[in-house]
């Protein structure tokens, strides 16, 4: 729960409505400290639970939780308070005339108001979104922002304080969106993906002067996309009159066309909408005004004399586009003069309307030129931009902007040599001692290692580059709350650099995963040589730094994308220092295999709330784990402290082709296996044809695990099910599934030399239980369409099954003597 200072609240001139509404939330009223997302990603006992109704005290906890897992219903949770004023109302209507005398009710001395008054006020689902954006630190609202524009939902763009109203610009909450889009010039489809605060849009600012009849929100989302509330309208469920955190407040949201001659806009659109009345916030109104390519106005017809009247006619006579809609007028639409349209909305339809504004933004759009770029906001005065009010976010871009200085101009395909010199060495090595694994002819183990020996040596002598140093002494320099800022800079930073000339060549990719694999390499040299080299310092602080990462919720990469290799070396210091600074805890391994880009670390991001790190614009390469703690209160029912979630790259990945990719996948799927408590096995819908390659592999895989005596458990998910609620079809599904698990078992059985004739010999495994039927991931189609509900109540359901699993568990250590061994 967040805390706020109490002296905040006891000031002079405080708002009661504000401090009942935070009294509602039970948010506590004793000091400043922050709601952090450590707090709120741990497996908690409220994390795993699904209600119909929650109490208003679980409001802010049920929203987080249901926004991390992509669910957009976070906006929409039902109070028990509300319910129970429902039922009761439905109890008094349902009286008879017997039981209840009418003349009373009519003419009685409680009127209807009273009544009303008497009840609580609902507490408005926007509230309690602001309230944990008000309550999070730095890194929980970036997360929280980027969760809400996964949802297709609108963004915070300019927030007054609630205590002081000081206006602030959230830039640091945007810099991890991207926005995809598809544009058409003449039969040419041109495709974008920018960071969406470098993306330079038109963009359309709506706001309104007094009380209007008709909702701005909702007109707005008709433009934008009318099967789903991108903004929260006065009649969505839950809305009430109550709203106290959101006047002065202006959101934005992005129209990003797909190509298709049915797209409403043909480029990438930005709208803004300013909550309350615009009359109010001055400050609010003069920035949007200033940036907008066209002003949409709702107002009803006011005196000449009006001051918002005034402000009216200069933006009419201003060169800037105007549009504006009386709620109370019939009339249609009406070009007063060039790019300055009226249009009625009394007594006409919303889809009318919305044609006719529709055509009138786009006619304004072909006469202006202007454009929106999201960070030119931070350049108005009077205004808070929080990555310069924050002073560790402020040092860590500084330092991450230094570094990327060495970067210059230099070809992307030549800095991994000039700055990573350690890893191509590397991969020589790692082709060599693949050798040893496999049978050569007349090479001897003895000249394999004797070469390997030598590659080390080589390695060794190469000098840290400046890059890297400047990456160790920069980030030895800061506490950990410093370290986490100068890593996410640098990492956005490096894929801002990246992406913009990523070619279809691996070696364009530069990300903060390289940055680790040299650090990695630098370590497994000096411990292949028993020397240190003379440039570093203290050798062990560099798995230490590693440990810090992981234990701060970043992942780290076990297995190597492009080598296809696991350092063993390193991966095992980094366990060790994870058991100093945690002790042995126990924990439970959660990898997941499958197809290329069928869905593996969506499905894990969604689960957790991760955010896996993969290089700019491409998939999963190798492999990656998290940690994700367990909370004290569940350490007590369950047997674990915390989930250690291993990402892997997609088995027959096209790029692979050439490099054995049968003998990769069976690797891969075998050390992950082992590795796991449990795996979870995802597959693109429920072919069975096309699934019999990745069944040979995994079947494969725990077979070999049950020679060595291990004992992992597995998951299927079926993913893009259409109707995962026959139930006929699903048993018929599962088998299906059976039948193939066993054929495929009795193969591999004489093929591994085992005797095993069914699945369930090799592992235990319930064809009921064990497999999973997802919904599609979308509800409509990309780019604007929102991630399906459903899916995320599957993904909930699923978590459960994970956490049931975990009688099976293993210890830090174990997890360093298996790598080592495989």
């Amino acid at each position: 729960i967040c805390v706020f200072s109490y002296l905040i609240f006891h000031k002079e001139g405080k708002d009661v409505k504000m401090e009942k509404l935070f009294r509602k939330l039970h948010v506590e009223v004793k000091h400043i400290n922050k709601l952090r997302a450590a707090d709120v990603l741990q497996i908690t006992e409220h994390s795993l639970q699904s209600h119909e109704f929650y109490s208003e005290k679980e409001l802010i906890q049920t929203f987080i939780q249901k926004l991390l897992m992509m669910n957009y219903r976070a906006r929409y949770i039902q109070t028990k308070e509300t319910n129970k004023q429902d039922q009761t109302q439905q109890t008094d209507n349902d009286f008879s005339e017997e039981e209840s005398d009418i003349f009373d009710d009519v003419f009685g001395n409680l009127s209807p108001s009273d009544k009303a008054s008497n009840q609580s006020d609902p507490v408005h689902p926007m509230d309690v979104q602001m309230a944990v954006f008000h309550c999070a630190d730095g890194f929980l609202k970036q997360l929280m922002v980027t969760k809400l524009s996964q949802c297709q939902y609108a963004l915070p763009l300019l927030v007054p304080d609630p205590f002081t109203r000081q206006i602030e610009f959230p830039l640091w909450t945007f810099r991890q969106i991207k926005k995809s889009w598809k544009m058409r010039n003449n039969n040419e489809i041109i495709s974008q993906t920018q960071p969406i605060y470098k993306a330079e849009t038109p963009m359309v600012f709506f706001f309104r002067f007094g009380s209007v009849s008709s909702s701005k929100s909702q007109l707005m989302n008709d433009l934008i996309n009318e099967k789903h509330n991108t903004f929260f309208h006065r009649n969505c469920p839950g809305s009430s009159t109550s709203r106290v955190l959101m006047d002065g407040v202006v959101e934005i949201a992005w129209f990003c066309p797909s190509g298709k001659n049915t797209d409403k806009f043909t480029d990438c659109v930005a709208f803004c909408n300013l909550h309350g009345d615009a009359g109010k916030h001055e400050k609010q109104l003069q920035i949007l005004t200033e940036m907008a390519s066209v002003n949409v106005v709702l107002l009803s017809r006011t005196d000449k004399y009006d001051r918002n009247a005034s402000i009216i006619k200069n933006l009419y006579k201003d060169k800037k586009l105007l549009i504006c809609l009386f709620p109370e007028d019939k009339s249609t639409v009406i070009e007063m003069k060039k790019r300055k349209f009226i249009i009625g909305l009394k007594d006409r339809s919303q889809s009318d309307v919305s044609e006719e504004l529709r055509k009138a933004i786009n006619a304004c759009l072909l006469e202006s030129s202007s454009t929106f770029r999201l960070e030119d906001v931070s350049k108005h005065s009077d205004i808070r931009v929080d990555e310069e009010d924050d002073d560790d976010c402020r040092r860590g871009r500084e330092a991450a902007q230094q570094i990327m200085s060495l970067l210059g101009n230099k070809d992307l395909t030549k800095v991994k040599e000039s700055f990573l010199p350690h890893q191509k060495l590397w991969h020589q090595w790692c082709q060599k001692n693949k050798e040893l694994h496999r049978p050569q002819g007349d090479k001897t183990e003895r000249e394999i290692r004797r070469k390997n020996t030598e590659i080390r040596h080589q390695q060794h002598e190469f000098h840290i580059s400046d890059f890297i140093k400047r990456f160790i002494k920069e980030i030895n320099l800061y506490d950990q709350h410093q370290k986490m800022f100068f890593l996410k800079w640098l990492k956005i930073l490096l894929d801002e650099h990246t992406s913009a000339d990523l070619s279809e060549l691996q070696a364009a990719a530069f990300g903060l995963e390289h940055i680790m694999r040299e650090i990695g390499q630098i370590y497994e040299s000096c411990e292949s040589v028993e020397k240190n080299k003379k440039d570093l310092k203290d050798l062990s602080s560099l798995p230490s730094l590693a440990a810090e990462m992981m234990i701060s919720g970043s992942p780290l990469e076990l297995m190597d994308g492009d080598a296809a290799h696991v350092p063993v070396i390193w991966i095992s210091a980094v366990l060790d220092q994870l058991v100093q600074k945690l002790g042995d805890q126990r924990v439970f391994v959660l990898s997941v295999l499958g197809l290329q880009s069928s869905g593996k670390s969506t499905m894990l991001n969604a689960m957790f709330g991760l955010q896996f790190a993969v290089s700019a614009g491409r998939c999963t390469r190798g492999a990656f784990m998290q940690l994700v703690r367990v909370s004290d209160e569940m350490k007590t029912q369950i047997k674990f402290d915390y989930i250690l979630v291993v990402d892997t790259e997609g088995l027959h990945a096209p790029e692979l082709a050439g490099r054995s990719t049968r003998d990769h996948d069976n690797e891969l799927a075998t050390f992950v296996v082992g590795l796991a408590n449990l795996t979870l096995i995802n597959i693109l819908g429920e072919n069975l044809a096309e699934m019999q390659d990745i069944l040979q592999i995994v079947v494969q895989a725990f077979m070999r695990m049950k020679k060595v005596r291990l004992n992992p458990s597995c998951v299927f998910v079926h993913q893009n099910i259409s109707d995962i609620t026959a139930r006929e079809k699903n048993m018929e599904g599962r088998r299906r599934l059976q039948e193939k698990l066993d054929e495929i078992t009795k193969l591999a059985a004489e093929e591994e030399g085992c005797d095993a004739e069914r699945f369930s010999d090799v592992i235990k495994f319930d064809v009921q239980k064990d497999v999973k039927y997802f919904a599609q991931l979308w509800e409509g189609n990309p780019p604007m369409a929102p991630p399906n509900p459903n899916y995320c109540e599957n993904i909930q359901e699923l978590k459960k099954t994970i956490i049931s699993h975990g009688y099976n568990i293993s210890y830090i250590q174990q997890l360093t003597d298996y790598i080592r061994k495989s």
